[in-house]
């Protein structure tokens, strides 16, 4: 389900400065409602990536160990792990 959101932030000083340089007829954006969707968006895709490359890194590893490190377990064996684990 999709949200809407009002946000009122304020800025002043460097910040506002930056921002009304961003946006207008010099800046990259019509107005700050765009801009700030856009840094969402952004930092949005920065914490996927993130997370990602940590799912890439544990994967990493694991496919890196040998054979050796790694047990056969039945579907029982599983089950029965999982419940010893809840109730220790």
């Amino acid at each position: 389900m999709s949200t809407q959101m009002t946000l009122n932030v304020r800025v002043s000083g460097a910040l506002g400065d930056f921002v009304s340089a961003n946006i207008g007829e010099t800046g990259a954006y019509e107005n700050v409602s765009e801009y700030v969707r856009d840094l969402i968006r952004r930092d949005k895709e920065r914490v996927e990536r993130e997370t990602f490359d940590r799912l890439r890194a544990e994967l990493n590893v694991a496919f890196a160990a040998p054979d050796t490190a790694y047990t056969t377990l039945t579907a029982d064996d599983l089950i029965s792990r999982n419940r010893a684990r809840r109730t220790a």
